[in-house]
């Protein structure tokens, strides 16, 4: 029987990762500093544990996984990376993870591991135009991402690259771009903006308002986290190790975005922009790599994830309500 290993298996796309993993017939040990938050684990084996200590990282690593997924990193929306107030733990605790986790892996003979970079690794002066964002992998360098988070995110890709070369090891490297889907952040302000308009939307009474954050012009791709989840594990088991982008290329604005989850609702709301936390202008994924290299393209639309996600977060606003 092969094996994985999910790290951040509590969190939004290791938990969906490791239920595909044991639809596939795996044994899956978890790793994580939490059980996910709202469903049971289906892990063979889910430790509590940090992984920015390297003991616990070494008795998590104590065989040779066929595969590892490493999805652990402190992170959330543009209300957590943007306002500044958590740059030193977002750099600190996800670069102490992936040295860790990368240690006791080499240290192992584990071969083959994935590593979840970040479109915010990309400059941000090529992220200025809302409307014709240049997020092509070549175009990384020379590197000056948005945020923190990003830096931190192209040192560990870096740190990743080092170990392939230097220690053979089979490293595979996708730059997400904001995945969203059901069962993740909704309310915590670790949020992202498809979970933060669906939470509003369903809060508010037809007629009513919604607050968005900037003038709604600025542009994002989402991709939903099945299609994520695909991808990657397309990416790991192939020969080819990246970086390259893991998301869709349907690009909405802001505005677009909450005029979709609108109709989702069957609701009409007043926008009300104001300043808050917002990133780069533009944002979409460059796919023509990852569809050359490997096939693969997003097969849902922007609208069929925002259905299940806004559903789900939906029931949540009713329940908590209760």
């Amino acid at each position: 029987m092969p094996s994985a290993l999910v790290c951040g298996a509590g969190g939004f796309i290791g938990t969906r990762m490791v239920e595909k993993l044991k639809e596939q017939g795996f044994w899956v040990r978890g790793v994580d500093l939490k059980y996910p938050e709202f469903s049971d684990t289906v892990a063979d084996d889910f430790v509590i544990g940090d992984l920015r200590e390297q003991i616990i990282c070494r008795q998590v690593v104590d065989r040779k996984f066929d595969e590892v997924y490493q999805f652990a990193a402190d992170m959330g929306g543009a209300g957590f990376v943007f306002v500044g107030d958590n740059d030193a733990d977002i750099m600190h605790n996800s670069g102490s993870i992936n040295l860790n986790v990368l240690d006791a892996c080499a240290k192992r003979n584990v071969k083959r591991i994935f590593y979840s970079s970040s479109a915010c690794i990309y400059p941000l002066y090529n992220q200025l135009d809302p409307d014709n964002p240049n997020c092509a992998e070549d175009s990384a360098y020379p590197a000056n991402p948005d945020s923190d988070y990003g830096w931190e995110k192209l040192f560990s890709e870096r740190l990743y690259l080092a170990y392939h070369r230097n220690y053979g090891m089979e490293v595979r490297i996708a730059r997400y771009h904001n995945i969203f889907g059901p069962f993740g952040s909704w309310n915590d302000g670790r949020e992202k903006s498809p979970a933060a308009m669906c939470r509003k939307i369903a809060m508010a009474k037809d007629g009513g308002e919604m607050e968005i954050w900037g003038d709604g012009k600025q542009t994002r791709s989402f991709l939903y986290v099945d299609e994520c989840v695909e991808g990657t594990q397309i990416l790991t088991r192939s020969n080819w190790t990246g970086p390259v982008n893991i998301g869709s290329d349907e690009m909405v604005s802001i505005d677009q975005l909450a005029d979709i989850v609108m109709d989702i609702a069957g609701k009409k709301l007043t926008k009300v922009h104001i300043e808050g936390p917002l990133g780069v202008r533009g944002r979409n994924s460059d796919n023509r790599l990852i569809e050359k290299e490997l096939g693969w393209r997003p097969s849902k639309s922007l609208r069929e994830g925002l259905e299940k996600t806004y559903a789900w977060i939906e029931e949540q606003v009713r329940k908590s309500a209760l």
